[in-house]
């Protein structure tokens, strides 16, 4: 059975740079992707914009970061309420199992829900067998393709 640990989730602030950059690093060598720096500086700038729609929350345990989370709320023509999108969710590999990444799902439904939001909605890669292990116990998966063009 998977460990447990303890963990302290909260948003990030200025003074929290140096501890979300290497978990956003280890999140794009996780779906062997680069983004590049100036992308991820304006996204850093965002998420402590609080007139921005991006956020983003630390997990925490014994004073070290172990994962991240990043969500926007945006517009829906399907409710009046805004839709959350939980765009990118990462654990620490060493630490993965351990409950933290339910608690950080669960923080964006708590946040989501303070908005007024109807839904919130993620997207995983086919190959992510071990999230969707946690994604079929929190939600539902909608039956949804996508599809997208790169511009």
């Amino acid at each position: 059975m998977p460990i447990r640990i303890p963990v302290e989730i909260r948003r990030v602030t200025a003074a929290d740079h140096a501890a979300w950059l290497p978990l956003w690093q280890g999140y794009q060598r996780f779906y062997m992707t680069e983004i590049s720096a100036a992308t991820s500086d304006t996204s850093w700038q965002r998420f402590l914009d609080p007139a921005e729609p991006m956020h983003a929350a630390l997990a925490w345990h014994e004073g070290q970061a172990i994962g991240l989370v990043h969500w926007v709320y945006h517009r829906s023509t399907w409710t009046t309420g805004d839709y959350c999108y939980l765009q990118d969710l990462f654990i620490a590999k060493d630490v993965r199992s351990s409950g933290a990444g339910r608690q950080l799902i669960e923080f964006v439904y708590q946040q989501a829900k303070q908005q007024g939001c109807s839904r919130v909605h993620w997207l995983t890669h086919e190959s992510n067998a071990k999230a969707m292990l946690l994604y079929e116990r929190i939600a539902e998966r909608s039956g949804f393709v996508q599809y997208r063009k790169l511009l």
